[in-house]
């Protein structure tokens, strides 16, 4: 029984060092005509193009509407302190109205093979995070998306908050500032941080997998460092404007 035990603990570690890294479209795949940064269409096309999973921002308007945008503000309208009828007109690049996340939501729902990379933006009043933290949880879990979203926030309030709301949950932390130690020690399942921050802390890749820590890098973007990490058994996951690209790394590494 021992010797069977061993035997599986051993396959257990070949399929992870030859697991494949998981392309996550940054924004969803907005590098292409047609498309746009957040927008409904980048996220149809990353599913099109097979991508693992689609990332996306939010804010909170002053009267509780979650929105899909990047910046706190758009179109020097401060999100988080104005209601949704003040930017609820406002077109993205490709002429794409600025989307809620109910429409977005929806919309993701219709790719059950891609997973929902659900960013939670810092806002300038704590409170205000927690309203968006609880709204995006209440709107998840009715449209029963739970098994679909993986979480991510610069903020540890929100992803503490997260987790305590929902503790299966996949909650990673993007700052950069903790050890995959005390990721563990927090309740967070991942460590999402810029390239930069991986090539300075290599040590944290072994000390992620120790402690069964996800590693996600971003924004990577370069073919060098594309192939780079896509060679780095230690990388679960890149974060990149350019997905076609990594896929075709991807490809050419399994040739």
């Amino acid at each position: 029984m021992k010797r069977i035990f061993f035997l599986f603990v051993e396959l257990l570690c070949v399929f992870s060092v030859f697991a494949q890294v998981k392309v996550v479209a940054h924004r969803g795949y907005w590098d292409v005509d047609g498309s746009a940064q957040n927008s409904i269409r980048a996220l149809e096309m990353a599913a099109e193009i097979g991508c693992y999973g689609s990332e996306f921002d939010v804010n909170i308007t002053s009267d509780g509407v979650v929105v899909v945008n990047h910046d706190a503000t758009i179109n020097g309208i401060r999100i988080e302190d104005n209601p949704y009828s003040a930017i609820k007109d406002v077109k993205l690049k490709n002429g794409e109205f600025l989307p809620t996340l109910a429409q977005y939501l929806e919309c993701g729902s219709k790719f059950p093979d891609m997973q929902l990379i659900f960013e939670i933006k810092g806002h300038k009043l704590p409170e205000n995070e927690d309203r968006c933290v609880d709204a995006s949880v209440a709107m998840v879990k009715s449209m029963g998306l739970q098994e679909r979203v993986e979480w991510i926030s610069f903020s540890m309030r929100v992803c503490e908050r997260i987790h305590q709301l929902l503790p299966k949950a996949k909650v990673a932390y993007l700052s950069g500032n903790e050890s995959p130690l005390a990721i563990k020690e927090r309740g967070l399942t991942g460590i999402d941080y810029n390239e930069g921050v991986i090539k300075k802390h290599t040590e944290w890749l072994d000390e992620a997998h120790q402690n069964q820590v996800e590693v996600n890098v971003w924004t990577v973007d370069g073919e060098e460092d594309l192939t780079n990490f896509a060679n780095d058994s230690r990388i679960d996951i890149i974060t990149t404007n350019k997905p076609v690209l990594l896929q075709k790394i991807l490809e050419q590494k399994n040739q």
